[in-house]
């Protein structure tokens, strides 16, 4: 060592902080890497992310190269500053100690904390270019890390905490997955992120939440004049009608209606023509979820479906599109002139119809009705009366005030809800 300069120790002092440091960084940004984007790169065919990707398969090897190298390089650093501080100040302790605390500080600022920070800052795009040096360099030291990870199996083994060899590295929860969609708002335009939520919400949703009440189903009569049926035929709006006998209970089956528009005219068109084209019904067991039950169409090539209960009972009629539109928005009307927006007026208060589903009133006037019993306005005033009430009445729902507009039959038609006042 003394024919070696101090400018030469320094110098080499400084290359193996510099070692170190990277070292630091691509154990850091290789971690932290995402990698879901580096799957996506080399599946698009980009080299630097199918070694990465390789190299973070064998996450024990590629950490045993890394630490080799960089506990190497930091042994080798605290001895260099000793015979620096030797060839300085000679054998006092108090220089050796010096050279220790000097070291040590060194290596914590340059080698350890400011890489690690810039590895994780930058941790995709650096990902990306560690490949290339990480993988000539576990195979040139693939024995001695083979070696070394022999001990570190056998101690993982031993506490009982060996990873699972077909284990997914990076494994996300529908709830996990979800937040990060919503929490992808530079990434992804509002509508789309609107949509996603709203897909992984259709598992907690079942068909009842999203179906037409049998109430507000339009059927037809078969038991009503001829003249009546051919005027509702040739003036429905529905392009599909449920066909019964005097009520839901003798349903007969669906009858795609304009697939009988150019035979309303002709004279020789009667009740037997008519239920020569009715197809048999779908029906849908109560609690399915909306997802499945999408799926279900699909397989079963259908469009619509009853929602029975366990006794067979009809609750309610679910089509291809309520089901869609639950994801992607409303896109049509049920009935022609109907609004389906809502929101409150000026007053604070807004005009609902009874028939109108607690789910939509939640999510437009974002308010918080109990979804776990009745699935309308008109069912959940209706419990909470256990009769029928009449106009002009208010009550309180879950602390929301609601005042009764008008009744018909057995059912409310309209009300006032208005809007909760924040404390």
């Amino acid at each position: 060592m003394d024919d070696i300069p101090l400018s030469a120790l320094s110098l080499t002092l400084v290359v193996l902080l510099a070692l170190s440091a990277f070292f630091s960084l691509s154990e850091t940004a290789m971690m932290a890497s995402n990698r879901f984007r580096l799957r996506h790169l080399a599946q698009s065919g980009h080299h630097g992310a199918q070694k990465a990707l390789d190299l973070l398969g064998r996450t024990d090897k590629m950490l045993g190269v890394i630490l080799l190298g960089n506990n190497l390089i930091n042994s080798a650093a605290a001895t260099l500053v000793s015979v620096i501080a030797i060839e300085m100040f000679g054998e006092e302790k108090w220089a050796l100690g010096a050279g220790t605390l000097a070291v040590t500080f060194a290596i914590l600022v340059f080698s350890e904390i400011t890489p690690k920070i810039i590895g994780a800052t930058h941790a995709d795009r650096l990902a990306l270019f560690l490949g290339y040096v990480l993988t000539p360099l576990l195979r040139l030291f693939y024995p001695a890390v083979w070696f070394i990870n022999l001990f570190a199996s056998a101690l993982l083994k031993l506490l009982h905490l060996s990873p699972e060899p077909n284990a997914e590295t990076a494994r996300l929860s529908p709830e996990e997955l979800r937040s990060l969609v919503l929490e992808s708002s530079h990434l992804i335009p509002q509508k789309h992120r609107n949509i996603l939520s709203s897909l992984f919400e259709l598992n907690n949703i079942t068909v009842e939440d999203v179906m037409t009440p049998r109430g507000n189903i339009e059927i037809l009569d078969l038991d009503l004049p001829w003249e009546e049926v051919a005027t509702q035929l040739a003036t429905s709006h529905h392009s599909r009608l449920p066909v019964c006998r005097e009520s839901l209970d003798q349903l007969l089956g669906i009858l795609p209606v304009r697939r009988l528009l150019g035979s309303l005219g002709d004279s020789d068109f009667d009740e037997t023509s008519l239920l020569q084209h009715i197809q048999p019904a779908y029906y849908i067991p109560s609690g399915t979820a909306a997802f499945s039950q999408l799926a279900f169409f699909q397989e079963n090539r259908q469009r619509i479906g009853f929602v029975v209960d366990e006794y067979g009972e009809i609750l309610g009629l679910l089509t291809l599109e309520d089901i869609i539109e639950e994801f992607v928005g409303e896109f049509t009307t049920s009935l022609p002139g109907l609004g389906q927006s809502l929101a409150w007026d000026t007053d604070g208060s807004a005009i609902v119809e009874g028939s109108r589903q607690l789910r939509d009133i939640n999510r437009m006037l974002g308010l918080q009705f109990p979804l776990d019993g009745p699935k309308t306005l008109n069912g959940l005033i209706l419990e909470h009366f256990q009769d029928i009430p009449e106009a002009g009445v208010s009550i309180k729902l879950t602390g929301i005030a609601v005042e009764i507009l008008q009744t018909q039959d057995r059912s409310v038609v309209t009300a006032r809800i208005f809007k909760p006042t924040s404390r």
